[in-house]
């Protein structure tokens, strides 16, 4: 049974920093890229953050501006996502993913139940 089951959400006022986890199960971790996403109300879900999995090689949306940072750690099947110098804006669930190109071009994607992230005063 494949599992992605985020924690570490909750209510954070500007300027705070939140680390978010993700622990999976079922598949085979270190064959899949890991990236966070993120939806606000009212908005679309986008993506926030990747790292691959052969060299661990990230890449960042454009609006976390060097606030948030990617890891994984292999050997226990976790991702996690630091955040750092929260906003309002950043309010959204976030929710974990994992995605691996197969043979003959298959696409395999996985997704969490995501966590609550509120940034308010």
């Amino acid at each position: 049974q494949v599992q992605l089951v985020e924690s570490g959400g909750g209510l954070v006022q500007p300027g705070g920093s939140l680390t978010l986890s993700c622990a999976a199960s079922g598949f085979t971790f270190s064959s899949y890229a890991m990236s966070w996403y993120r939806q606000a109300p009212g908005k679309e879900r986008e993506l926030v953050a990747t790292i691959t999995s052969v060299l661990g090689r990230t890449n960042y949306a454009d609006s976390m501006k060097g606030r948030f940072t990617i890891s994984r750690d292999n050997a226990k099947n976790m991702v996690y996502l630091q955040m750092n110098s929260l906003k309002p804006e950043d309010t959204a669930v976030y929710y974990c993913n994992a995605f691996r190109l197969g043979l003959h071009g298959n696409e395999y994607m996985y997704w969490g139940q995501g966590t609550q992230v509120t940034v308010s005063s």
